[in-house]
């Protein structure tokens, strides 16, 4: 039977979360704070260890860095309230394999544990507990169920030669999860090269991709190397392919199945050997089917297809994310900012990120540079923000008819009178106000 630590110093709570562990087959061993924790640790070997991240002699993360420095394969989650959060983001960057806010429910500490223990299951030698790759430091490993199947898929892909097709809403950061492909493949000495092509005027396209003599054509100075060469031995990355017009998909298709390029103006073919990575935001199959888009070419780039998620589908990892921002908006304008407060946490958690995470990066950027004290304040964020949350908030109450009445003159009042954006605000039609405003004499 698997054994597991339980550091927490609320007797009443500790001794109920390790009835119900127990319940599910596993041994649980009590601490109340970390001078116990130590003694413990003398005499047995855990193979998973929950710490509260405040305990009477200490705090959780000074114990977790003791913790990785002698048992480094053991995994550690912190028990946390919510407005700890960002506590335990850095608790995340000092290797703590997870952490759950309280209040939690039953399910949600059964799959932590459940993961944690596959995760130590796998672990051969130790890896350096950060949230980003060592190489890669855009790259954040989430802890949602969307990122785990996105870092599985990188990790199972990565070290073949298969060519891969990402797909994703715009601002995902289809890129930054094809330069991660790139750095755990055996190609990460080599050279990536990522070529947007949605930039590329059809006319200059074949120059781009496979270079040109001088003299070659009218404006042709020099010789030119193209993206493919500049790219030989190593992953060529192309943004946004569905772009590329038809004669362009055409000497893609003809390079990819030949391996060789001919630059313009030239009698010489070159080999090359590339690893070939995509990204688009559209459907190309709708291509395919249209005829704007070759099917060969559809198929020799989706040998291996990844979907990166929303950023609303990845709730759990907004906190990761915006610490990390935080951390490159404050080198990025020489701050010291350290964390968000309560309500631009809850802000940022009713919010649906159309931008994704190009809008949050841009969102905490800006913010970023209006704080003067230590923590990021809902004042600093744009009034979408909490327009969007006012709206959540009055439209989850409307059903109430009690308080029907108050709602509509609220939202009246927020908005000027203006009944068309009320009625946004209440998330009802504008017909639906009038007879209601009638209905209340309003």
């Amino acid at each position: 039977m698997k054994q597991i630590l339980l550091i927490e110093d609320d007797v009443t709570f500790s001794n109920m979360l390790k009835k119900f562990i127990e319940r599910h087959q596993y041994i649980v061993d009590v601490s109340y704070n970390i001078s116990g924790a130590n003694n413990l640790f003398k005499k047995n070997k855990y193979d998973l260890i929950f710490t509260d991240l405040r305990l009477p002699d200490g705090d959780g993360i000074s114990l977790l860095k003791q913790i990785k420095q002698e048992q480094f394969l053991t995994p550690v989650v912190l028990m946390t309230s919510y407005a700890e959060v960002s506590t335990a983001v850095q608790a995340m960057k000092q290797g703590a394999f997870d952490y759950i806010s309280k209040p939690f429910n039953p399910n949600e500490v059964l799959e932590v544990i459940n993961n944690a223990l596959e995760n130590k299951n796998h672990e051969t030698k130790p890896q350096a507990p950060t949230k980003t790759t060592k190489e890669n430091n855009d790259f954040v490993t989430g802890i949602s169920a969307a990122s785990k199947t996105l870092t599985e898929y990188i990790h199972l892909v990565a070290p073949t030669n298969m060519s891969v097709l990402i797909t994703g809403e715009s601002g995902t950061g289809k890129e930054v999860v094809a330069k991660n492909i790139h750095l755990q493949s055996l190609r990460k000495d080599k050279p990536f090269v990522a070529v947007d092509c949605g930039a590329i005027p059809k006319e200059i396209a074949s120059s781009e991709f496979f270079g040109h003599k001088k003299g070659s054509f009218t404006g042709a100075v020099q010789d030119k190397i193209g993206h493919f060469e500049s790219a030989n031995g190593g992953t060529l990355f192309l943004d946004e392919v569905g772009n590329l017009s038809y004669e362009n998909q055409i000497q893609l298709l003809r390079a990819l199945q030949e391996r060789k390029i001919k630059p313009i103006g030239s009698s010489t073919e070159i080999n090359v050997d590339i690893r070939l990575v995509t990204a688009t935001n559209e459907n190309l199959l709708e291509g395919v089917e249209k005829g704007t888009f070759r099917e060969d070419l559809y198929h020799r780039l989706n040998e291996f297809s990844i979907e990166v998620p929303r950023l609303k589908d990845r709730n759990d990892d907004l906190v990761l994310y915006a610490d990390f921002f935080l951390n490159k908006a404050n080198k990025q304008l020489n701050k010291n900012v350290v964390g968000f407060s309560k309500e631009v946490l809850t802000l940022f958690q009713n919010y649906d990120w159309p931008g994704n995470l190009r809008e949050l990066s841009n969102v905490i950027k800006r913010a970023t540079l209006l704080t003067y004290g230590e923590l990021i304040k809902a004042t600093s964020l744009p009034n979408k923000l909490s327009e969007t949350n006012n709206s959540k908030n009055l439209s989850e109450n409307f059903s109430t008819q009690e308080n029907e009445k108050e709602l509509i003159i609220s939202a009246l009042r927020k908005t000027d009178n203006n009944k068309t954006h009320a009625a946004k605000l209440l998330n009802i039609t504008r017909k639906t106000l009038y007879n209601k405003m009638k209905y209340y004499n309003l």
